[in-house]
This record gives C-alpha cells, structure tokens and sequence, in this order.
C-alpha cells in the first residue's frame, strides 16, 4: 500500500470502529470453533502492528506467531513488545508443512496477484483438520481509489472466495458478508465519487469523532451478535469464509 495510506492504516487499526469489530468477530470464532484450547499455534498473516496478537496473547493464546511484507508492520510490532513477528511475503511462506492449528487473514488475499497460489500455500502450512479464517473486500461495484491507494487487485464475492478455497481441497465451514449496514450509503457514495470526481481522492480510512465511533462499533457489535448466532448476509462491504483443511 501506498506510504501516507499505510502510515493512517497503522495509526487508526487499534481504536477504529472497523477494526475493533472485526477482531472482536475474529476472537468470536476462534473460541468456537477451539473452545478450551489456549495452545493451538496460531499465524496471522497480514499482523499489520499487532493489535490482534496483541488481544489473543492477553486471551491466553501463548502460540501465536504474526507475518507482514511491510518492513514498518514488523517495527510496529517489535515496538509494541511482540516478539514473534516475522517480515515475510504470505504467499511464500517458509513456515513447515502442517504447522499451524487456525490460520488468520484479514484484507490480505486481495494485495496477492495470485491468489490461488496463495491459498494453496496456506493450505500447506495449516495442520490437517486446521481452519482457516479470511476476510476480504467484497463486490466489484464497491470498487474505488481506495482500493487503488491499497493496491488492491480485485474485490470478491461470496462464491468468487468459496471456489478459491475449494479449488485447494478446504471444506467450507461457513461463509458471509460482513458490514452490511454499511453496503448501501457506501455503494452510493462510491458511485458518486467514481462518477463524478474522478481523479479525486477517495480515502475512506479516517478518524472518526468518539461519538461516531461508538456507534459505528456498537453496530458492529449487534451485527457480530446475530453471525455468531448463526445468521449469513448476502450483502456487506466485506466478505469472509471459514474453511477447513481437509
């Protein structure tokens, strides 16, 4: 991603609302589906600075291990006292074979030109029966500057990402949309953006006011609730699957 863009992503990932509600939803599932189990060994790929590793080590989770390409990411991290933190391309990992019990990747399978490749080197590192959880950019049609400015290749649907990981022989658990309160005024305002000012900065990665991100968080919140529950969304800004290595 571009230098001034990565510089915000860093500073806002701990408080945000989009980010607190996505690992609040990230923790959600790894205690469910390895509930009593603090000794998994886990990878993030795509640590970014650290606040998920930071928030599983303090659940307990003593195996957790973070990978980034960014040079800063991995600064960040040592800076924040992380010591298992590895600059490293995700798509080429040097990890063994059967190595890791959940794997974590959050925006990262649409930075990777070749994403299958990259799946199925996922698949390798992840131990037999071991699940993987990933979360990226949903639907061509939100497609804006802020994807160019995050050097993004692609958006994926639901079924685009379910292929992906069933091409490399992972069973899927479950998949959604996430963010779906957010779909409609994001679409309209992407169309907008891209229609009529074309050229302009389009960054949509800001410092929300408290008030505003309370809200937006607590939105999340109740939106978390009902997928923990059980519940699937057709449409949200971002999509996700969980799959098993099987």
């Amino acid at each position: 991603m571009k230098v001034n863009f990565e510089k915000r992503y860093h500073f806002l990932e701990e408080k945000h609302w989009w980010f607190v509600g996505r690992r609040e939803l990230i923790l959600a599932f790894a205690g469910k589906y390895y509930p009593h189990r603090k000794r998994i060994k886990i990878l993030e790929i795509g640590c970014s600075g650290g606040p998920l590793l930071k928030l599983l080590l303090s659940l307990g989770y003593s195996r957790v291990i973070g990978i980034d390409n960014s040079k800063e990411a991995i600064q960040l991290c040592k800076e924040r006292d992380l010591k298992n933190v590895f600059l490293m391309d995700g798509a080429k990992t040097h990890f063994n074979s059967g190595e890791f019990d959940l794997i974590i990747a959050s925006d990262v399978l649409e930075h990777i030109r070749d994403d299958e490749n990259a799946v199925k080197e996922w698949r390798r590192i992840l131990k037999k029966e071991g699940i993987i959880i990933c979360f990226v950019p949903a639907f061509k049609a939100l497609w804006s500057k802020h994807d160019e400015d995050n050097k993004h290749w692609r958006r994926y649907t639901k079924k685009d990402l379910e292929d992906i990981f069933k091409k490399n022989h992972f069973k899927i658990i479950r998949s959604s949309c996430w963010n779906i309160a957010l779909f409609l005024p994001t679409l309209c305002y992407r169309f907008l953006t891209m229609s009529f000012l074309k050229g302009s900065s389009t960054l949509q990665l800001k410092e929300s006011n408290y008030v505003l991100n309370y809200l937006l968080s607590k939105l999340l919140s109740i939106e978390n609730f009902f997928l923990n529950i059980g519940a699937n969304y057709p449409i949200g800004i971002s999509v996700f699957v969980i799959a098993k290595k099987v």
